[in-house]
């Protein structure tokens, strides 16, 4: 963990302060993946991780899981840096058909809900039984669509944040905790 933090020290990128531990988010996984379970225990849901951002978080999350799940990937751009840009879809090589499927999509992050709106209507349209959205973090006060997320790990404010899987124009993925990027700071320099 000293030689990560020294990483970032040496990158000048102004880190803020610890929102959500690594150990709350180890001890909030495993509560989540529990009543994704019970949800869908009469279902096969197929996982569809949103990527970049919500590999760690996918990851962590089916190992958590109590039986085998199917999972599909897709790749959906959204940010430049801190701002908002066009939505686009690309789906990740996968076997796995979504027709007639229940589809979780998982997220590292809610805000506006433009991404996760748009990437649902194209699950719908390729045939996807039922759509769902489990994120690690939701910021509500950002929704700027009308969208149910059933399933969330945390809340948070309205801050930029990094780490477990979020990042800043790349950096920052591989932090064990979520913390707020002072964004001022970067703007200034």
């Amino acid at each position: 963990m000293k030689a990560q933090l020294n990483a970032f020290k040496e990158s000048n990128m102004p880190l803020g302060d610890i929102l959500i531990s690594e150990a709350e988010i180890a001890s909030e996984i495993p509560r989540l993946a529990g009543r994704i379970s019970e949800d869908y225990r009469d279902a096969d849901p197929l996982f569809v991780g949103v990527m970049d951002g919500a590999m760690c978080f996918l990851v962590d999350l089916i190992r958590a899981f109590p039986h085998s799940v199917d999972v599909a990937t897709a790749r959906v751009q959204s940010y430049s840096g801190t701002e908002p840009g066009k939505i686009t879809v690309e789906w990740l090589p996968t076997q796995q058909s979504l027709e007639g499927r229940h589809v979780l999509l998982v997220e590292d992050i809610v805000d506006t809900g433009a991404t996760l709106t748009a990437l649902s209507r194209h699950v719908i349209d390729l045939g996807a039984r039922s759509v769902n959205v489990c994120s690690l973090l939701d910021k509500p006060s950002k929704r700027t669509h009308i969208l149910e997320v059933a399933y969330v790990g945390f809340e948070i404010p309205d801050v930029f944040v990094v780490g477990c899987g979020l990042d800043y124009n790349g950096a920052y993925r591989n932090l064990r905790d979520v913390r707020a990027l002072e964004i001022g700071q970067l703007k200034e320099s």
